[in-house]
């Protein structure tokens, strides 16, 4: 209870809002630990052009899309959340987190090009980027199918490839392969990092992939993220709670889950209906964006059964 009395106040309220946009919108260092799955077919890389391009990629969804057009060999230099591929440890410098990174780290790497979204990042850092002469793209990301395909067209565009067809069809493949549910599973999706419990809410990265899955945010009355409370858990009643993998193992799995403030009351608690999915492919809407779709579709059914 003393959590939830001291996350009343508005200043750690803000902080703590902060900390989690930018762990879900990038695809977090929660993920970090978690096995990374093989390459798909989408995901292949693509023949490229000889390049002798340096690129600096500051966004985890961003940092996969040049990966996946066949450029992972150009990238030096990335940010915390660019877990994906894990191959990148070994060859490109981790610059921080894009809200606390500085550009001299940034520049010692010689980049002839800086790829970021516009999410989260430091704005004296964007300041700095802008006027260091660098080429440097800044992209919007939507949450979307659309979106997706968007993005990675404008990254395909900054990088001068033109192999984004391939990307596009493995999305298209995985989304065809979505089984409609017969009656849409209200589900709360729940970001747990040490004490800070966290439920998304309407117009987040979560909220959409699970109405692209086939289900429904039980959590709809509010914009963003919130702090979990025994009341919201219980009016939203969901019948599944979503978490990534490394927050429920941090929660003490399932059982820990199921000992959340007001979960017991609601019809997840009492069927026991908890799953996981890897933080990175979940919430980055990258090009792994229709694996991730089909992947909680067949979860969200099997919870059904």
């Amino acid at each position: 209870m003393k959590f939830f009395k001291i996350l009343k106040k508005k200043s750690i309220m803000k902080n703590i809002k902060i900390a989690l946009l930018s762990t879900i919108f990038l695809a977090g260092i929660s993920c970090k630990k978690e096995d990374s799955k093989a390459v798909t077919k989408a995901e292949t890389k693509t023949e490229n052009p000889v390049s002798n391009q340096k690129i600096v990629s500051i966004s985890g969804g961003i940092t996969e899309i040049v990966a996946a057009l066949g450029h992972e060999k150009e990238i030096v230099g990335t940010d915390v959340t660019s877990t994906y591929p894990e191959s990148l440890k070994a060859t490109a410098k981790d610059l921080g987190h894009v809200r606390s990174m500085t550009i001299e780290p940034l520049l010692a790497l010689n980049p002839t090009l800086i790829v970021a979204s516009d999410k989260d990042i430091n704005p004296d850092l964007l300041t700095k980027i802008k006027a260091s002469g660098i080429k440097s793209e800044l992209f919007q990301q939507e949450f979307t199918i659309d979106g997706t395909k968007k993005l990675i067209d404008q990254v395909a565009k900054a990088l001068g490839n033109t192999n984004q067809q391939a990307l596009y069809d493995k999305i298209d493949a995985d989304i065809k392969q979505i089984q409609p549910i017969a009656k849409k599973p209200k589900v709360l999706f729940i970001y747990a990092r040490g004490n800070m419990l966290m439920v998304a809410g309407k117009n987040t990265p979560m909220a959409k992939i699970i109405e692209i899955a086939g289900g429904e945010n039980s959590a709809n009355d509010f914009e963003d993220f919130k702090p979990l409370t025994p009341e919201a858990v219980v009016q939203s009643n969901p019948d599944v709670l979503l978490f990534f993998t490394s927050g429920l193992q941090g929660s003490g799995g399932t059982e820990g889950a199921l000992k959340m403030p007001g979960v017991s009351q609601t019809n997840a608690g009492k069927n026991k209906k908890v799953i996981a999915m890897d933080g990175g492919l979940l919430s980055s809407f990258g090009p792994r964006v229709g694996e991730a779709a089909l992947s909680l579709n067949k979860l969200l059914i099997e919870s059904t059964k």
